[in-house]
């Protein structure tokens, strides 16, 4: 036997917003104005719980099931609901909830793109669930008049509801409780037919025709209005008091309900009755649909209030965050109904009645709520376990059970409809897509950043235990600049040198005391970083004051980084004097027993090609300085970022005979080979009346990229070192002179031997790799 259609049972969600908001829309009532826990939590929340499926399938459910297993579905869904309420009691008791409930809670916690892209189909599936409630109230209407015009019954019925809506919350809550009496009235009904009526052989455990997980998929819809109360919390008194007791309160309410039905079902109609008549109630209750039909009509009725009244203020809240036109958060008054929201949700509401068949819709609804009350307790969780020192609620809620919660909801998603949990879960990505694409200031902090430090701080431990290996090394790069705008393409490099996987570090020295002007340092900082960021570079920008530039960079280097994520390669501008040269050298060798690795370098013209546009990266093997390994991985690294990703490698040596010359060839193509490197070697005869650098600018003149080695000259010889580096890069437009100091020095890829090539006379160059 198949399963019937599936009555969605809609949670009235909500939202006005903004706490923070400078407006004051979010500003608590004034005293004595609000809604009270009552009747602004509690009376919704309890009527959008006990709904449809309690009166026209919680029969089919107990006759399938029998008692036994039906009392598990009870518990297995309201626990997950009942988790769900603890989740957002516990953020109402640490923060006041602002105009938006839910909304509220995901966008001030996970951040506006998310918020947004939750918020957007809750507000369409609010709208929805008006005319789908409003179609369920005219369908049981045709249990008294067969004859009633289906769609033209609907779009009165949603009028009605609209109308109510605009007189106000306050008057449209008081009207629900009549409608909760008549739902008492019917639960005493079936229970007096029960106690006086002629009862049935007894049946605990009845035949199972469907799956157990078919028929849960069918009740849990019933237990999703937990929400309905916190969805007007901005119309609420004292928020932080109302929404727990009378959401929690609801909750236990008709889990307590929910608990006897079943036992009075049970003892009041056989098994056959049960499955097959979706009004059983009217069976057992003395004056059967007299007393039922009421409270089943009420129930429908009050559900399309809730959606009303909850639809427009999620709009609203949308809107004061500049996800919707701003209009659209407008009201006549401060705490006033949102007018034009409630005219836009009436109107598609009542365009949605001529959809026809809105079943599939009705599914669609069902797993966007579940998506907010998953994400609700993802929230929770992850403010408890992310260690957050501003998250003191006063209702304590464990993160695993939060994160139990969440991990149900999402469960059940799949359980109901795996194709309408995919459709609904793509749509929310994609809007998150293109939320991210737009810029969105907010003036608060959110449990995304909690989350990261946590992480951060866990994965960091564990990495400071694992030992560094030449697998696992790649550069991190600290780079010093004077002025960013005109040093972009050196910061490029550096990028693609750590492949956009290292940590790069831009940072900028002020000569001065640090007590001059705090402010503007902040500033410096702030504008650094805004260049990286409109450049599309993942780096982090500081400013710091020195006494001087030399002892400035020693300083910074070894304060860079921590626990296994320190900067290991530094990274110089070719300076414009060889005064500042000498500073470099000075400074390279103190780097190096801090086993950090030195590049100078110079970005020149069209330093970085366009995409697809093949260039050649020269590296100058040596062998004697053994940099020769981080000049390769450095090459290397720079071919597998998009704009490098059609360069050409050549690896160029010198020799002094023919032997040496295949010798070198050989050990060579054997390193790239054992590294994996693609590249091309060239070993060049070097002819006695031949100079160093005139062979490197012909051979590289036209290299968009060349990779040299440097050697630390002894105390007192750097002025004579650094003039021989300026005659030898003069006439290349991008170069690199690198000082290999790691901890892995001649093991990155593996060096050949010292054979594998000469060194480059120091008498006319720097000594090679």
């Amino acid at each position: 036997m198949s399963s019937p259609p599936i009555d969605r049972k809609t949670p009235a969600l909500a939202a006005r917003l903004r706490q923070l908001w400078p407006s004051g829309a979010d500003k608590p009532p004034a005293r004595g104005k609000g809604l009270g826990t009552f009747l602004g939590v509690f009376t919704p929340t309890v009527l959008t719980i006990i709904g449809v499926i309690m009166y026209m399938r919680f029969g089919w459910v107990v006759g399938n099931l029998g008692l036994t297993q039906t009392l598990l579905v009870v518990a297995m869904a309201n626990s997950i609901t009942l988790i769900t309420a603890l989740s957002f009691s516990a953020m109402a008791t640490n923060t006041r909830v602002g105009v938006g409930g839910a909304y509220f809670i995901i966008s001030r916690s996970l951040g506006l793109e998310i918020g947004g892209a939750i918020g957007l189909p809750l507000f369409l599936s609010q709208v929805f669930s008006v005319t789908l409630y409003a179609f369920g109230l005219a369908e049981s209407f045709r249990i008294l008049w067969s004859g009633l015009p289906l769609q033209p019954a609907t779009l009165v019925i949603i009028v009605g509801v609209a109308a109510l809506a605009f007189k106000g919350a306050k008057l449209a809550l008081k009207s629900q409780l009549p409608i909760m009496g008549l739902i008492v009235l019917s639960l005493a009904a079936l229970a007096a037919g029960v106690a006086w009526g002629e009862r049935p052989a007894a049946e605990l455990v009845l035949p199972a025709d469907v799956s157990f997980w078919a028929v849960f998929a069918v009740f849990f819809p019933a237990v999703t209005g937990v929400m309905a109360g916190l969805g007007l919390s901005g119309d609420l008194r004292d928020p932080s008091r109302s929404i727990p007791r009378g959401a929690l309160g609801a909750t236990l309410v008709g889990f307590a309900i929910y608990l006897t039905v079943p036992v009075l079902l049970v003892l009041g109609a056989d098994g056959e009755t049960l499955r097959n008549d979706p009004l059983v109630w009217t069976r057992i209750a003395p004056l059967g649909a007299l007393l039922v039909l009421p409270g089943l009509w009420g129930a429908i009725f009050s559900s399309a209030v809730g959606s009303m009244l909850n639809a427009p203020r999620t709009l609203q809240a949308l809107a004061t965050d500049h996800l919707a036109p701003r209009r659209l958060a407008e009201t006549e008054r401060q705490g006033g109904e949102p007018k034009v929201g409630l005219i836009v949700t009436l109107v598609i509401a009542l365009g949605a009645v001529f959809l026809g068949d809105l079943n599939s819709v009705a599914v669609v609804v069902t797993i966007f709520f579940l998506t907010v009350y998953g994400m609700v307790n993802l929230v929770a969780a992850l403010e408890t376990l992310s260690g957050d020192t501003s998250w003191r609620p006063r209702i304590r809620v464990p993160g695993l059970v939060s994160l139990a919660g969440a991990l149900g909801c999402f469960g059940v998603m799949f359980l109901i409809s795996p194709i309408a949990s995919g459709v609904a879960i793509g749509v929310e990505v994609l809007l998150w897509l293109l939320l991210q694409r737009k810029k969105h200031s907010a003036d608060w902090g959110d449990a995304r950043r909690d989350f990261y430090e946590a992480l951060i701080r866990w994965a960091l431990l564990r990495l400071a235990r694992r030992p560094m290996t030449a697998r696992n090394w790649r550069p991190h790069v600290l780079v010093f600049t004077e002025q960013l705008e005109r040093e972009l393409d050196l910061v490029r490099f550096a990028y693609g040198f750590s492949q956009g996987h290292g940590v790069l570090t831009v940072a900028r020295l002020v000569v001065g005391d640090l007590l001059d002007d705090q402010l503007a340092l902040q500033r410096q900082t702030q504008g650094m970083q805004r260049v990286l960021d409109q450049a599309g570079l993942s780096a982090f920008a500081e400013v710091n004051v020195v006494r001087s530039v030399e002892e400035g960079i020693i300083d910074v280097a070894q304060a860079n980084g921590m626990a296994g994520l320190e900067s290991n390669t530094v990274l110089l501008g070719w300076p414009n004097d060889r005064g500042k040269l000498v500073e470099q050298l000075r400074v390279m060798r103190r780097l190096e027993r801090l086993n950090k690795s030195v590049v100078i370098g110079r970005a020149r013209g069209s330093a970085f090609p366009r995409e697809g546009q093949r260039r050649l990266i020269d590296v100058w093997w040596g062998g004697l300085q053994r940099n020769g390994d981080l000049m390769l991985l450095f090459a290397h690294l720079l071919t597998r970022s998009p704009l490098w990703r059609a360069g050409r490698i050549r690896v160029l040596s010198l020799a002094s005979n023919e032997l040496m010359q295949k010798e070198t060839e050989r050990s060579l193509a054997r390193l790239l080979d054992e590294s994996r490197i693609d590249a091309e070697v060239r070993v060049l005869l070097k002819a006695k009346e031949q100079g160093l650098k005139e062979i490197i600018a012909e051979q590289s003149g036209a290299a968009e990229a060349v990779l040299l080695g440097l050697a630390t000259p002894a105390a007192g010889e750097e002025e004579a070192y650094a003039g021989r580096l300026v005659e030898l890069v003069e006439r290349l437009p991008t170069f690199f002179l690198v000082k290999n100091a790691s901890l892995f020095v001649g093991e990155l890829v593996g060096a050949p031997p010292t054979s594998a090539g000469p060194a480059l006379p120091t008498t006319d160059a720097p000594p090679a790799p």
